[in-house]
């Protein structure tokens, strides 16, 4: 790529950047792209493996291929403008870097290794681009820190689809207000329809509120959701705090006021997600699969359970274990028929209660991988570990339910597994946040250990 004005910046990015979003090309704006060669064979070793990620390399290539169509050889060295494809906003250009004509002068590692190709790629359009800003985009933490050893002055991880700086910040799905909440109300419209009664109070007194957050006070009396809002009024809807907690499903009764804001969103038919972050013991399962087996068996709202979560390697391990794909994913799931142990713990025969209970609510054991290109319809769909997944992979999930199904995700920001994700970059974190203010959705964070003295006491020292 030929020389251009130093006030934009020339990107090089690492392949998991483009597993991670296979559209990343367009997310630099007015900036330059390069891809080494490296990255391309990278790509091409992980499209035909039997992985979910398969799918994001092809689908990366394709958008390469898209972009370099009609170009020469000359072209693809020298650059290609990303505007041409009208759908983004990109305007610089992108070009294919062959790292493999680097001569040994200009290598500060050797070049066995795919990572340390990329870096020597970095290295040398830095000095070649000098005094322009060149970056070294990757996910890996290790990368960025031995190309930061090697002398490469700009590396940063890719977070453009990153909503929040710091994970306190993300949104907890209530508003604990200090003291009363009606010692700062000075004037309200209040009306009641049926057994509801609904608030209608200035926008000022709640900063920040958005569709179904909860509102509670230290009053413990005091207990609503925003039902409505815009720029001078909030529409609440008085739940109650005694109400509230006096909910039940299953035989489940709320063991804190966290608990009670969990059971009302997944009891409330007109919210098709809820979303349930906590630490480990907070209920997150337990209340999951106690207000499934209330709305498919007792309430006939919907006519099955189908349970799945994010499994490690699952493509590649879940062919060598024996039975069908239920059988296959059980020991993925041991956290669910846990639940539904406990459930029915007190059960003259609780095996025959299991057996029972699953034949009659219809519950179906899936692995995430056989979601896509599915229409799920008037279903419970529980969607557990998701905090390793990715925002596009949770995409995929969410756009397979149809009408009349709800959907529940839940996790733990502080257990994820992937390699690649954070806290901040997790798809839980961001769908937590891009669908904080849509009126069918609600996200509750469940404050506080429940299952053990032993379980609460780790959590909060270890």
């Amino acid at each position: 790529m030929g020389r251009k004005q130093v006030s934009t910046k020339l990107y090089i990015l690492d392949t998991n950047v483009l597993l991670h979003d296979p559209l990343a090309v367009y997310q630099f704006q007015e900036h330059d792209v390069v891809i080494p060669m490296t990255v391309l064979e990278e790509l091409d070793r992980i499209k035909d493996r039997h992985k979910d990620v398969s799918r994001d390399a092809r689908v990366a290539i394709r958008t390469l291929e898209n972009i370099f169509v009609d170009a020469s050889p000359e072209m693809i060295q020298e650059g290609v403008p990303l505007a041409n494809a009208t759908e983004h906003h990109a305007s610089g250009k992108i070009a294919i870097f062959a790292d493999h004509t680097l001569d040994q002068q200009a290598k500060s590692f050797t070049a066995d290794e795919p990572d340390n190709r990329i870096i020597n790629t970095a290295l040398y359009l830095q000095k070649l681009h000098e005094p322009r800003t060149v970056v070294l985009v990757t996910k890996d933490i290790n990368m960025r820190l031995k190309a930061k050893g090697a002398g490469m002055a700009g590396v940063e991880d890719y977070r453009s689809d990153q909503l929040i700086d710091d994970i306190q910040f993300l949104a907890k799905g209530f508003n604990h207000l200090e003291g009363s909440f009606w010692g700062r109300v000075k004037d309200c419209e209040s009306t009641s329809e049926g057994r509801d009664t609904f608030h209608k109070i200035s926008a000022d007194l709640l900063d920040g509120a958005y569709i179904n957050q909860y509102i509670i006070d230290d009053t413990q009396s005091f207990a609503a959701r925003v039902i409505n809002q815009d720029e001078k009024q909030i529409e609440l809807q008085d739940l109650g705090y005694e109400r509230l907690m006096g909910r039940s499903a299953w035989g489940v009764h709320p063991k804190n006021i966290y608990q009670a804001m969990a059971l009302d969103a997944l009891l409330d038919p007109n919210i098709e997600l809820v979303i349930l972050t906590g630490p480990a013991g907070c209920g997150k399962t337990l209340l999951a699969m106690a207000c499934a087996l209330e709305l498919v068996i007792e309430r006939a709202t919907y006519s099955k359970v189908i349970v799945t979560r994010n499994t490690p390697e699952i493509a590649e391990s879940i062919g060598f274990l024996p039975g069908s794909e239920e059988e296959k994913m059980m020991p993925w799931l041991a956290a669910v028929t846990d639940t539904l142990e406990v459930l029915h713990r007190h059960d003259e025969s609780m095996d025959g209660s299991l057996h029972y209970i699953m034949d009659k609510a219809n519950i179906q054991f899936k692995s995430v991988n056989f979601m896509r290109g599915r229409s799920i319809q008037n279903s419970f769909v529980f969607l557990d570990e998701c905090q390793n997944l990715t925002a596009s992979q949770l995409k995929t999930i969410i756009t397979r339910c149809g009408e009349g199904t709800k959907l529940v995700c839940c996790g733990n920001l502080s257990q994820i597994d992937s390699n690649y994700l954070t806290a901040v970059t997790s798809g839980l974190t961001y769908i937590v946040e891009r669908f904080k203010n849509f009126e069918g959705s609600a996200n509750v964070y469940l404050n506080g250990v429940v299952r053990s003295r032993l379980a609460s006491f780790a959590e909060r020292e270890l």
